[in-house]
């Protein structure tokens, strides 16, 4: 069986961003330098957009869990076993 590894790279791009964002953006990630600024920023930007399309996809029913049974708000531990 032949095994195929996927490599990630990093990719190198130029970008036009206002300097004020810029600025703003290093503030907000406590990066000193605009590269990682910039990176950390993408990255968070894309978890965010992943966890709203996972709750979106959640409230539409797209997970098919049973109903779990009611709690009893008083006792909410369940009783232990004999052994």
């Amino acid at each position: 069986m032949q095994r195929l590894d996927a490599k990630i790279y990093d990719m190198r791009i130029s970008v036009e961003v206002d300097d004020a964002i810029l600025a703003e953006v290093m503030v907000l990630t406590g990066e000193k330098s605009k590269s990682p600024a910039l990176a950390k920023a993408v990255n968070e930007f894309v978890r965010r957009a992943r966890a709203r399309e996972f709750g979106r996809l959640i409230r539409e029913g797209a997970f098919d869990y049973p109903d779990p049974e009611p709690v009893d708000l008083a006792n909410p531990l369940p009783p232990l076993r004999d052994r």
